[in-house]
């Protein structure tokens, strides 16, 4: 049934990223795929864990867990996009593409948009093997999975709080901002993305049952994209672009992805 419920999820974020896709082209603004991937993966992965377990059965505990989990990710991260997407400039991820692309920017683009459903799918495996852990009543384990999961939320949050009152200030107008949680890690707001989606190993993975290896597919896939595709390797060519040796100097001083204390000047 998890393999299933995920084959369902990679269907409709298809749909979805299609519509991504077209919204995108027709506001001219790539960020949209961003907003679309984040809600459309929490109402679908949401909707996955609280599939019944038997015909006919109420979802349990640890499905509204799981469920309410995913649901709040999407919530956050999204009502934090939404906004930004409207309201500003186009990504410069996207506004690099669209520069570059020229008048082939629409046919390349479905092919950066339409690779982001089978990572849902993916991410699928993770929380539907959380949801299916069995045990209808909650354990110690799910107790500690959601403490992971609200750690990483607060610490995003902190993140982007602090990046915002660093740009709010005048002064700090082409500075690099290297402050709190910035000083030990170059996107803290990435990590601590990647740290919510381990919450779901911490409920459902146990070395003796085979199936809950497939917990571990969240945080690597996040792990994989997060530093090695769609983040931090366009963002930083943007950072490098326009701050130049201050960039280069932060970079060699401070962490890229897991928070660590930053090296000497």
């Amino acid at each position: 049934m998890i393999w299933v419920l995920s084959l369902a999820v990679l269907a409709g974020m298809t749909v979805v990223m299609i519509c991504a896709w077209g919204y995108g082209l027709a506001r001219s603004n790539g960020g949209w795929t961003d907003v679309f991937w984040t809600f459309g993966t929490g109402i679908a992965l949401a909707a996955a864990a609280l599939f019944p377990l038997e015909p006919g059965a109420a979802p349990q505990m640890r499905q509204w867990l799981v469920a309410g989990l995913v649901a709040l990710w999407a919530l956050r991260l999204g009502g934090y996009l939404a906004p930004r997407v409207a309201a500003h400039p186009e990504d410069p991820r996207y506004a690099r593409f669209r520069a570059d692309w020229g008048r082939d920017y629409a046919r390349r683009m479905l092919f950066v948009t339409l690779p982001q459903a089978p990572a849902s799918a993916l991410l699928a495996l993770s929380v539907l093997a959380a949801a299916r852990t069995p045990g209808a009543a909650l354990a110690f384990r799910d107790v500690l999975g959601v403490a992971v999961f609200l750690v990483a939320l607060g610490g995003e949050g902190l993140a982007d709080a602090q990046m915002k009152l660093f740009k709010a200030d005048p002064g700090n107008a082409g500075k690099v901002a290297d402050v709190g949680l910035w000083g030990w890690s170059r996107h803290p707001n990435y990590f601590f993305e990647w740290l919510a989606w381990l919450a779901y190993p911490v409920i459902a993975l146990d070395p003796a049952r085979p199936l809950t290896w497939l917990s571990l597919s969240a945080p690597v896939v996040m792990f994989l994209l997060l530093t090695r595709v769609s983040g931090i390797p366009p963002l930083e060519e943007a950072q490098l672009r326009s701050k130049g040796e201050a960039y280069r100097a932060y970079q060699a001083r401070v962490s890229a992805f897991f928070p660590l204390p930053p090296k000497s000047a």
